[in-house]
């Protein structure tokens, strides 16, 4: 088996040390890729801070042309990236695909920004003394951005971090989850080669393999600018709490919650929540977790949640039909399983699933739960639904609030009260009217409140967030 090298300066090298990544459905050993240390990562540090000095000032022509060459490079090599994320996470292997077209339109979504981000002219002259005075503000460049990345969507995740950096002249040093690691090599690999091929001497990214524990030495170095995070809101948080003087942008966990109201669809509803609820076993951090049905459809929409679910199919994620293969891991398997089983000794009730086979965890509904209970207070980033009824629009959306999280929420209805109420009061970033919370376009923007982060990805969001403003006032 090769083993993977990554890239330091711009050239890929080895170490002495080797990380095994297994894949998570047979627990076979399926890569291995050589592990940085200390002494790489501040060797890239210092690469990247020169060549920062080159990219920031890459006229924008050759900037978008340069994104539109890593998309077309991604979109021939579209089967043999969505066949390497399956193989390292597990990935069922028709999400795998559509995480590929997706990171193909956020480099080509890059591109497409790099050519107009704005800037603006303010007139000065507002007070006496200050006649004839005009101010220009543009966006600059921050520096090195620290990308660390999570392994659930390991293709176009670590595209949002790049594709906007690169945008905006910033170079960046990727630090890939460490399940999921020739992922992010592959990737890298392409943008090497794109700026070969345009002539450029210089690779404005970096990929290291080292442990998160090596990269947090480094997380207040002053050559970083920027320390943009994708991952748990536990790790997040901390992390914030290393940092010095360096921004910090936090795109964090969730518990989604959806409402189903008497005027909605129920067909469409229950169809659209078992795919944002058991989709590549609910690993996501918008997967569809708390359901909130009104009392008068909800014995219907049970019913009909239960029926489908049963048609969900779970096993080989290297099966076109396969829905639900493996969690990442069996421990994490086995932790959700043990919140099922204690949300049911406090009075829960099993609708389906609950069924655990390695690291294999079975479509699960759970109904009469409680709000403190695990299941519905924390994250479960797994294949688990709960079922609650309400009574009026407004206490459902009390419901959905009743969280320390707050990324996106799903809301089925036919009544634009309802749907504007919802957007108005439900406290997430984002509110999807007539379809589930883990709907998710790349140029929207998208990021959470409270403990599910402190910013907004999206192409156009996250150049904002990676430049600052500067302005030039002309007497």
């Amino acid at each position: 088996m090769q083993i993977e090298k990554f890239l330091i300066r711009n050239e890929f090298v080895s170490s002495d040390e080797i990380t095994e990544i297994k894949n998570p459905y047979t627990n076979e050993i399926v890569k291995k890729v050589y592990r940085s240390n200390e002494h790489h990562i501040n060797d890239s540090l210092d690469y990247l801070l020169n060549a920062f000095n080159q990219f920031k000032s890459t006229p924008v022509y050759l900037r978008a042309e340069l994104l539109d060459k890593i998309s077309s490079k991604i979109k021939n090599k579209n089967e043999d990236l969505a066949q390497l994320i399956t193989l390292e996470t597990g990935k069922p292997l028709k999400f795998s695909r559509i995480e590929v077209e997706r990171a193909v339109l956020t480099f080509r979504l890059g591109s497409e920004e790099s050519k107009r981000i704005e800037g603006e002219v303010l007139s000065l002259d507002i007070l006496k003394g200050s006649e004839n005075v005009t101010g220009i503000v543009k966006r600059f460049p921050l520096g090195i951005i620290l990308a660390i990345t999570p392994w659930n969507f390991p293709i176009n995740l670590v595209a949002h971090k790049l594709a906007p950096a690169l945008a905006s002249g910033n170079v960046v040093l990727l630090k890939p989850a460490s399940a999921s690691l020739t992922c992010g090599i592959e990737l890298v690999k392409i943008i090497k080669e794109s700026c070969e091929e345009l002539k450029l001497d210089y690779c404005p990214v970096n990929v290291v393999t080292a442990s998160g524990s090596d990269i947090e030495k480094f997380i207040s170095d002053e050559r970083i600018k920027l320390v943009s995070f994708t991952g748990s809101s536990e790790v997040g948080w901390k992390l914030k709490k290393k940092v010095n003087r360096q921004k910090v942008s936090l795109e964090l966990g969730g518990n989604a919650g959806v409402i189903v109201d008497e005027s909605a669809d129920i067909n469409d509803s229950v169809k659209k929540i078992i795919t944002g609820g058991f989709g590549q076993a609910g690993q996501s951090c918008i997967s569809v977790q708390r359901v909130f049905v009104h009392e008068n459809v909800y014995d219907e929409f049970e019913k009909l949640l239960k029926q489908e679910t049963g048609k969900v199919k779970t096993g080989n994620p290297f099966k076109y039909d396969t829905d639900v293969a493996s969690m990442i891991t069996e421990k994490d398997a086995e932790k959700i399983e043990d919140w099922i089983n204690e949300a049911i000794n406090e009075g829960a009730v099993l609708l389906t699933g609950g069924k655990r086979e390695n690291a294999i965890l079975q479509p699960t509904i759970l109904v009469d739960t409680k709000k403190e209970m695990k299941v519905n207070a924390k994250e479960v980033f797994a294949p688990l639904i709960t079922l609650t009824r309400f009574s009026t629009f407004k206490e459902a959306v009390e419901e959905v609030n009743d969280s320390d999280f707050g990324l996106q929420a799903g809301v089925f209805t036919k009544n634009i009260d309802n749907a504007f109420y919802a957007f108005n009061n439900i406290e997430t970033g984002g509110v999807i009217i007539n379809n589930v919370s883990t709907y998710r376009m790349d140029s929207m923007p998208y990021g959470g409140l409270k403990d599910s982060g402190n910013a907004r990805e999206g192409i156009k969001y996250a150049t904002e967030e990676m430049t600052e403003r500067k302005v030039m006032v002309i007497s």
